[in-house]
């Protein structure tokens, strides 16, 4: 009996702390909260010349993230190690997945697991369109142009690319994790101008979210829109098709590719960009090989 009593005694108190941290964790969201309202309120807060807003960045976008991040997608960051801890670096990064959810997903990656905010080169359309532009700008993204590229990595910020582009994110599901051109490579030149590393970043995963076996182009023309892609499930399901299928991700960074050892001038050099540009490609695709060998299936089953 005292044995019983005894436990029961223990467990209470277990529950009672347990009980106790709940209500803190919950007391201490709400103070968050009011405070981040208050801030929004009074003008408490800091949005630099590109628009970035790391408040908002941090409480609300990033947050609304982080549930797909961690348990949609189960995503796992590799090589973390790789990314200067407080100077500019250059991410270069293979897009896929019809939607940029990789964009997304990689800025979760960079801000929760190394603690620096990415600053994404986005394409001219992001910018075209009122809702999504000014939510990019204030998440950090802004136009892929060489000048803010530059002004960026000057002032030691690590900044993120997708030089595939519209021709990447919206291949076919049978091109899976096969890269496409890399263009001018005018990400490269910006680097070199810099003096700052290049670390090419694969991520697998995304490939299987949103499968594109077919496409509308005179319907996408009407639209202007690059693409308007046929899913399994889009447009069939109308906006249930829209929900990302729960594959596995693995992002990982590899070894960086110094550019100290240039002059800024050479930048200009068509030829050594073109070779730099073309060393950076052939590295991530055999990283990406390699790493969705290492994943293994896309779907895996789920370990509760």
């Amino acid at each position: 009996m005292d044995d019983f009593r005894d436990r029961h005694t223990v467990e209470g108190a277990a529950e009672g702390t347990a009980g106790g941290t709940a209500g803190s964790t919950a007391d201490g969201r709400l103070a968050e909260l009011f405070a981040f309202l208050r801030r929004r309120l009074t003008g408490e807060y800091e949005v630099d010349e590109f628009g970035y807003d790391p408040d908002l960045n941090e409480k609300v976008l990033l947050e609304a993230l982080r549930p797909l991040y961690r348990h949609w997608f189960r995503t796992e960051a590799l090589g973390l190690g790789n990314v200067p801890a407080d100077s500019g670096a250059l991410i270069v990064a293979n897009h896929s997945g019809t939607l940029p959810v990789d964009a997304l997903m990689l800025q979760v990656a960079m801000h929760d697991e190394l603690g620096r905010p990415l600053r994404l080169l986005g394409a001219h359309l992001v910018y075209q369109l009122p809702v999504l532009g000014h939510l990019a700008r204030k998440s950090g993204h802004t136009l892929a142009c060489p000048e803010d590229a530059d002004r960026l990595l000057r002032k030691g910020e690590v900044v993120g690319v997708f030089p595939e582009g519209f021709k990447g994110i919206g291949k076919p599901f049978s091109e899976r994790y096969r890269l496409q051109r890399f263009g001018r490579g005018g990400f490269v030149a910006s680097a070199i101008r810099a003096g700052v590393p290049i670390v090419p970043c694969a991520i697998v995963g995304a490939e299987e979210i949103y499968p594109k076996i077919g496409d509308v182009p005179s319907l996408a023309r009407l639209l202007g829109l690059p693409y308007l892609p046929i899913t399994p499930l889009f447009p069939w399901f109308g906006p249930l098709g829209l929900l990302p299928l729960p594959s596995k991700w693995l992002i990982e960074f590899g070894e960086p590719i110094r550019t100290d050892e240039y002059a800024p001038e050479e930048a200009d050099d068509p030829m050594l960009v073109f070779d730099l540009t073309d060393q950076v490609r052939e590295i991530l695709q055999g990283q990406l090989d390699a790493l969705r060998l290492r994943r293994g299936p896309a779907f895996p089953p789920i370990v509760m």
